[in-house]
Order: structure tokens, then sequence, then C-alpha cells
């Protein structure tokens, strides 16, 4: 039988490989060998058919003329976008011949990859880069841009990332989005929502700006920047005076509950009122609501834990489905991730052990240090699945690194990105469409298997094949090297240690193309805590030198300038992913800040108007949107934009790359920033 990719013909079963919480199962419409139509897969449990625009319109990349079809060499000067075309055995004898060199001469680790999960995909993400990198004695990048921060901090709270199922939610009664602009970045459990509300539920959206999920909401709460923790603290100061906790819940699956109670008492409703911009009386109806409601459940977005106080955010914020005993009602709970349940057997796909000396890590949110400052320092860097010359924080000072004489870099992508500008050797990458590769949500629990639907674009290479044939060059002769993308799939599916994963095999996903994890509530049950229940009260936390029960740290005020700035996602990037499809660029229309207008009238801007936005670390011009929408003292912006000659949004050219308290997170969101109507 012809495989999919032989086939010119047909409709084909697929996978969204956005780094995405909803993992949306795919149709693939092929004409002529083309993909010409993407739609949902009306069979997927959770996305039952319906995708976003990002994805509907993912055609227009897939087949975009500016997309790589061969290897190029840099002829001009870094930035400056003259290369020429060369031959993949070019392309690999310069970067192995490079390496071996740098090896010889200065060791291993003055080489190091940078990544991130542009395509979700875990063979392509973290298999044959992994063991190629380790085998290599590589430094070691911390992969702590997203959700780092809020990871660790649920954890201390909860033990893993473990909530409830998100297809349970339509039983919820009142629902909390709490820092997730969930119309855009996790968009079916908008459409769960929906079916809740339908059967009576209330929804209340907890964010800094009023975007598409703010006006979508019932109630909608602005709330200051870097505030959460402080909030979840009045409602838990609400909640144990009026009595609206469940005792019973909390005596049988807590720890730390007394003192909680007792340390709660200092965060009066008047002065989280004051910290947080949200008026007293709104404080105690949403308290109430959520201590009289069940099931109630949150769904923490990614929003409050990109502040120096992120982990802290997170952690405090799990405390509360305890403190009424949410976790026990069909509904009730909380999400923030659940890739717990599907946790793949990271050693056999990674393969630390072929890593033979200590070797220094690196955080990712800190490139733009080590790149200028790290002594010995970085001489080269392999760069796939990211784009750090825009993504990365102190955006600035990253690209100064990068315009480093003595640093040999390689970028693997699809498109000649901002960050391939500056690259010696740029490598053309598949889509997720022409690759083999298993993909698992972190939000709803199901494994999906991709296998190449349309054959690789031009002279494209997957990262799996782009490696092997690295590892080649390099002399390196590990079996593990040279392994097929069917046994890695295999290796990380065996995973003995996680029993949700029982039953799911690669001839399964073969035959069903998704399967779902095995899990039940968390409760009655015990948790992978060091005391085995929700700690309220951390001991862990407090060996390690925090505080050991939920606490409000206010965010720096260092060099203090007017405005907070939170450069939020926008509806239809994903990142720096589709900014530069101009099909893309065009349904999100242009770059704006979002500004309170009587902030706006103060500085004399009005509506439409372009402003200048800077601080000590660069500036970016953005159109202004006043109004309502934020709070004074906050503006926001939306998306990642691709460079253009005649824009400048480069907003990253604003976020502090310090770490947050946890994790070693990023800190995008604690920035501050003044603001000036440009004068042309």
């Amino acid at each position: 039988m012809p495989t999919m990719t032989e086939q010119l013909n047909g409709i084909f079963p697929s996978v969204c490989s956005l780094d995405c919480p909803d993992q949306c199962g795919l149709l693939l419409h092929k004409q002529d060998g083309k993909i010409v139509k993407i739609e949902g897969d009306p069979s997927h449990p959770v996305t039952q058919g319906a995708i976003c625009n990002k994805v509907r319109n993912m055609t227009a990349r897939i087949y975009d003329p500016k997309r790589l079809q061969y290897p190029l060499k840099r002829i001009g000067r870094k930035g400056e976008n003259k290369f020429e075309r060369i031959t993949w055995d070019e392309a690999i004898d310069t970067i192995t011949s490079k390496w071996k060199k740098l090896i010889d001469e200065v060791g291993s680790e003055s080489i190091m990859p940078y990544s991130f999960y542009g395509n979700m995909g875990r063979i392509g993400t973290e298999g044959m880069d992994r063991r190629f990198f380790n085998r290599m004695g590589a430094s070691r990048l911390l992969y702590t841009i997203c959700q780092s921060a809020g990871t660790e901090g649920y954890n201390y709270t909860m033990g893993g990332s473990y909530g409830i199922d998100p297809e349970d939610t339509i039983h919820s009664k009142l629902i909390i989005m709490w820092g997730i602009n969930a119309v855009s970045t996790n968009m079916h459990q908008v459409v769960l929502a929906e079916k809740a509300r339908k059967n009576g539920a209330q929804i209340i959206v907890i964010d800094v700006h009023k975007n598409q999920t703010g006006r979508w909401a019932d109630w909608f709460i602005p709330i200051l920047p870097g505030t959460d923790a402080a909030l979840a603290l009045g409602i838990m100061h609400i909640l144990f005076a009026e009595k609206l906790v469940d005792e019973n819940f909390l005596q049988q699956y807590t720890v730390g509950h007394e003192e909680l109670r007792q340390h709660v008492r200092q965060y009066e409703p008047a002065v989280v009122a004051a910290i947080t911009g949200v008026p007293v009386q709104d404080i105690y109806r949403l308290a109430r609501m959520y201590g009289q409601t069940a099931p109630s459940f949150i769904r923490i977005g990614n929003g409050p834990q990109h502040h120096d106080n992120g982990g802290m955010c997170v952690r405090t914020i799990a405390c509360l489905p305890a403190l009424t005993g949410q976790w026990l009602h069909h509904g009730g709970g909380a999400i923030k991730g659940n890739s717990g349940y599907l946790e793949h057997n990271a050693a056999a796909l990674q393969r630390p052990d072929l890593l033979t000396k200590k070797t220094r890590q690196i955080n990712m949110n800190l490139l733009g240090n080590a790149l200028l400052e790290l002594d010995p320092p970085i001489r080269s860097l392999y760069i796939y699945n990211s784009n750090p010359a825009v993504v990365a924080p102190h955006a600035n000072k990253v690209r100064e690194g990068l315009l480093r004489e003595d640093l040999f870099t390689v970028v693997h992508d699809l498109f000649l990105t901002e960050t391939a500008m500056y690259a010696d050797i740029v490598l053309p990458a598949t889509s997720s469409f022409e690759n083999t590769d298993f993909y698992k949500s972190y939000w709803h629990h199901y494994v999906q298997i991709q296998q190449p639907v349309i054959a690789p674009y031009e002279e494209s290479k997957a990262n799996v094949d782009v490696f092997r044939l690295l590892a080649k060059a390099m002399g390196y002769e590990e079996q593990a090297l040279q392994e097929t993308d069917e046994a890695m799939i295999r290796q990380a599916l065996d995973n003995p240690k996680n029993p949700h994963l029982e039953g799911i095999t690669y001839e399964g996903l073969l035959t069903t193309q998704f399967a779902k994890a095995k899990t039940k509530p968390l409760f009655p049950g015990r948790l992978k805590t060091p005391s085995g229940k929700v700690e309220l009260y951390s001991a862990k936390m407090e060996k390690l030198g925090y505080p050991p029960l939920p606490t409000y740290t206010p965010l720096p005020e260092k060099g203090k300038l007017p405005f907070l700035f939170v450069p939020a996602p926008n509806h239809n990037f994903l990142n720096s992913t589709f900014s530069n499809n101009e099909k893309h660029a065009r349904m999100e229309k242009m770059p704006k800040l979002h500004m309170n207008a009587a902030d706006a009238a103060r500085l004399g801007l009005v509506h439409g108007d372009t402003a200048r936005v800077w601080n000590e670390r660069g500036e970016c011009e953005l159109v202004v949107s006043a109004g309502e929408d934020v709070l004074p003292g906050v503006v926001v912006s939306q998306g990642l934009w691709a460079d253009s000659p005649d824009s400048k949004a480069l907003v990253n050219a604003l976020t502090p790359d310090r770490v947050a308290d946890m994790g070693g997170g990023a800190t995008f969101f604690s920035g501050r920033v003044n603001v000036e109507k440009l004068i042309s």
C-alpha cells in the first residue's frame, strides 16, 4: 500500500504541531501531491473538528515563496542578508569541521544548542538533538522561557503537572480564567466553557487586559500586573473569615491549613485592593462566588508566571481549590498543565547517559549575557525550533551577541528568520507535515502521532535527519545516534514509571491516530508532594529558602518608570511563528499599544497615534489603542512582529532578562517603560 506521501490525492489524518495546549486533530486535503486545505478532525474527542485561523491558513506558510529551499552560507556581514546557495555536503562539512577545531582548541562546552518548541513533535525537539549534544559534551541549555516558574510553583502545592480532565469542565458551575487569553491561546477550553455556560455556569476572567477572552466573560476583573498572589490571598482571607472553606477536605487532604488560616489574616480586602487595583467590593463578590459555588474550576494561564514573583503567584492560586474542596467535585479543581499524565520516558529519548562529563548549564533567558559575558565564551550556536532574535528577552543584547564575528552560528528553520540573518550557515527545515513524530498535549490527555503526508519541501530536512548526518560526520558511532524515528517513538512511549501511558503503543497510534491516557481523579488519592497531600505549607520550600506559605512579593521598582509593560500574545501569531507570513500579519493588522484613556490624554495621545515606547534596554513604536481595557499605569502590546524596514515593533527589546523567583523562569511581564507621542 502506498504511503501517505506517495498518494497524490485524498484526506489524511494529522496533528497540529504548534506550541499550544489544544493540540488539535487535523485532516489534510491533498490534491496533486500538495496540501490544499486544512480542517479539524471531527473524530478527535476534545478538539472535535474546530481549529483556529492560525492552522486553517497554514498552507500559506507551508507553500510561502519565502520558505527556504536549500542550504545557505553567509557571504556578507552578519545581519546584512547576503547568502549564497551551497550543498548539504558542504554545509555538514563546514559545520563539523568548525566544531572539531573548536573542540580540539577550546573544548566542547564552547558549543551550545539553542532551541525550544516551535514544533512540538517530541523526537524532533528532544530526541536525536539531545542525544547528539550529550555525546558531544556541549554546553546544556536550560529550557526556562515558557512555563518553568509556574510549573515549579504549582508542583510545590500539587506535586506535579496534574489537574482535572478538561473534558470534565463542561460540568463546572463557575469557571475562572486567570491570566490566560483562552480565546486566542486555548480555544477548546472556551468551547467547553460555553457548554458549561449553557448549563448555567458563570465565567470570570482575571487579567491585566480586557482582550478577546475578557470581552467574552460574564465578568471581567482587571488586575495590576504581578499582583495575582495578593488577590488569591485576599480571597483566602474571606473564605476563612466567612467559613466558606471545606474543613473536612482541609483535614484529610492538606497540610498547613491552620498555619495558612492565621497567615492570610494580614491580607485584608482593603489591603489587597490597594495592591491589585481590584475594588474591595469586587474582592468580596469574587471570594463569595468561589466559596459558594461548586463545582468551580480555575484555568491558570501563563500570564501570572512571567513575573519576578511568578512561581509564587501560581503556587498561591493553586491552593484555592483545596480550600473549598473543589477537587472532590466532578468539574471542580484547576488546570495549570496536565503534562504529568502523559510523561514519556525522557531518559530513553534524550539519552543523558551519553554525556560522560559534567558540563555547564545556561539559562535560555540569559542568552544575551551568555553571548557577551560568559567566560570561557560560547564560540558556536546551533539554533533550531526557535527564533531568539525576536523571542528572547532583552533582544538588543541578544542581537549584539549574535553579531560577534568570532561566533559561528548555524540556524535550521523553515524561513530566513531574524535570527538566521546572523547565521554563518542556514539549513532548510521540514514542516511537521513532512515528518514522523509523536505529540502529547500539556492540557488534554491524548497522545497523537504524525506520519508524513507530503514529501520534504525542496531540499529541506527534519531535525532528526540532520543530527544523524552531523553525528556521522563527527565520527560518532553510538547506536543511539543512528536509530530510526520509529525506534525513538517506541522508546519514549515505554515508560513503566508512568502507569497513565499503559497500553499506548506505536502500533496502536498508527491505527487510531490518538489515544487517551488512563487517568482517574486526584482525590481520593495520594499526590506526589512529600506529604502526599496538597501542601498549603511546604517544608520543602522552607528548606530551599522560600516562604513556606503562599506570600505576595511586590515587583522590583529599581529605576522606576511610569508604566508596567506586558507584551502579551496576539490572536493570529504564535510567538514569532506566522509573523512573517503575509496572510497572518494582514489578519492581525498592526502592532498596537493598549493603554488607559486617562493616561493617553495626560500624554496628549489619542486613539490611532503612534507612540514611542522606551526604557534603558531599547525602544519600539506602536499604534495607540486608548480606552478602558487596562488599568491606569499599565500598557499592553500583543504579538511578536517580524522585523521590517518600516516598523519598529521589537517588543522584546524592552523586556528584562532577570529570572523569576522559581525555575529560572522568564520575567517578560515585569518590565517598566515610558511612553511618549512620536514626533515625526
